[in-house]
């Protein structure tokens, strides 16, 4: 049987558990139609929350497997938040060998991005943080 995503509504969260869009079979194995058919319906699912820019996933190298922005931006983000999770990780492991990353979100101005590190995956969606303040 395959491990399923799990996407449920967490309290205080805007898109609930961090997002594990990518457990499961991992691309290429047996059922990989249903597991990318189940992606594919986690990324639409993502895509209608308000405010949502963008969405990139990426392979434990930093390799972009799937992204809804144009080749540039998909290749910026894939590598500079693969890299940050990556340190990110470290520190929380350095601070205490026993914890891991589960979820990243940084906050600017213009953006906030959210990570969601996985053994084999990174999901990381873009919004804009004033999209509720717009009209």
């Amino acid at each position: 049987a395959i491990a399923r995503p799990s996407l449920g509504q967490a309290p205080g969260t805007r898109f609930g558990a961090p997002p594990r869009a990518c457990t499961g079979a991992p691309f290429g194995r047996p059922h990989a139609g249903a597991a990318m058919s189940e992606v594919e319906e986690t990324i639409n699912r993502i895509r209608t929350h308000k405010g949502v820019t963008g969405i990139v996933i990426v392979n434990s190298e930093g390799v972009p497997i799937r992204s809804t922005f144009e080749s540039n931006q998909t290749l910026q983000y894939s590598a500079l938040i693969s890299q940050l999770a990556t340190k990110a990780r470290s520190v929380i492991r350095e601070l205490d060998p026993q914890n891991d990353l589960t979820f990243l979100r940084i906050r600017s101005k213009k953006h906030e991005i959210m990570v969601a590190p996985d053994r084999e995956y990174i999901l990381i969606v873009i919004q804009d943080p004033n999209a509720d303040q717009q009209g």
